[in-house]
């Protein structure tokens, strides 16, 4: 089968790295497309996956990234035309989607966040849709998809940590210090379709944070512009370089953000977490946080919840290997006939 991924987002490579690999072991062929927005192409080339990038993030106006999504869906068809593509397959690519709509391309799409607008546009228009098992039922039914859906067995995270080995001596090699805990943060991006409002808690927290002087906080901007909140402030260092995500997250003691990928990750990884997201939580995160691997910080009060610890190293890695074959294969039947209403 000839098989088309977009990855329009740097969450998305990591998700389908092993999923695309696990494609070719099988003897499909795998044309990737990406869109410029963060890390997504430099992601792509440091796991080696050949990539067309078509369009661009449309910035923080929701308008304009309603625009530039309508027009990378054109742009997309064009490419995609002439490609005798068998399967369109993304983690919620509304501009793969219209395009493979507009071509006639099965289009199988995966998603584990039940609040994301845009849902409704991508759930309607694909043949299968893939979710984690928490993501709640009268919402699939909400979006037309309920009886078109697959459920895996775990989350996100763990199909792209399956086979990730804690790196040796990575605090040494990061100059990151080793007799100190080492908190990492990360602010909220409120420019995205699920989060479109100021996060008062964050600056809260990392005035909080600052007066840890015993303690190493590095700080992972999204944008220059956020490095401004923190420049003030003693103790805190902001990230000068790209680390390697799950090393990083692995090694911390602390991991506190206002997103939801990274503290899941460090979730499935076994490190103290820390949400601050102030969006409506989604089923997965309130999964580990009802399974005690992330705590949720809503208001000033709930500051106080947050502990300042060295890790303790053997703490539990949440594995679960065969999730990527399972994965695989429910893109991979997908474009069988199943109900499309």
């Amino acid at each position: 089968m000839k098989i088309w991924i977009d990855l329009a987002g740097p969450p998305q490579v990591l998700f389908f790295r092993p999923i695309l690999r696990e494609l070719e072991r099988r003897g499909h062929h795998v044309v990737v497309t990406t869109r410029a927005y963060g890390q997504t192409n430099q992601l792509a080339e440091r796991f080696e996956i050949p990539y067309t990038n078509i369009g661009h993030h449309g910035g923080r106006s929701f308008l304009e990234l309603m625009r530039q999504n309508y027009l990378r869906s054109f742009d997309l068809a064009r490419w995609a035309r002439y490609q005798n593509f068998d399967l369109a397959a993304s983690h919620n690519s509304y501009s793969q989607a219209v395009a493979a709509r507009l071509l006639g391309i099965p289009f199988v799409t995966s998603m584990d966040y039940e609040y994301q607008p845009l849902n409704h546009l991508c759930f309607r228009l694909a043949r299968c849709v893939i979710v984690p098992q928490p993501f709640p039922e009268e919402l699939l039914r909400k979006f037309g998809a309920s009886r078109k859906t697959v459920r895996y067995s775990g989350i996100k995270e763990q199909i792209y940590l399956a086979d990730f080995e804690p790196p040796a001596g990575f605090r040494q090699s990061e100059g990151l210090p080793l007799d100190k805990p080492l908190i990492v943060i990360r602010p909220p991006a409120p420019w995205t379709a699920y989060h479109r409002f100021e996060n008062d808690i964050f600056d809260q927290m990392v005035a909080f944070l600052a007066g840890y002087e015993d303690s190493y906080i590095l700080f992972l901007p999204r944008i220059p512009s956020q490095i401004e909140s923190v420049r003030h402030l003693k103790h805190i260092h902001v990230a000068e370089k790209v680390y390697d995500g799950p090393g990083l997250l692995y090694h911390a003691d602390v991991v506190i953000s206002g997103g939801g990928t990274m503290n899941r990750e460090a979730a499935v990884l076994g490190t103290p977490t820390y949400t601050i997201f102030r969006g409506k939580l989604g089923a997965v995160d309130q999964f580990l946080i009802d399974n005690g691997r992330m705590v949720r910080i809503a208001t000033e009060d709930d500051i106080s919840k947050i502990q300042v610890t060295q890790k303790q190293m053997d703490n539990a890695f949440h594995r679960n290997p065969a999730l990527v074959e399972e994965v695989t294969t429910m893109f991979l039947e997908g474009i069988g006939d199943r109900d499309k209403g």
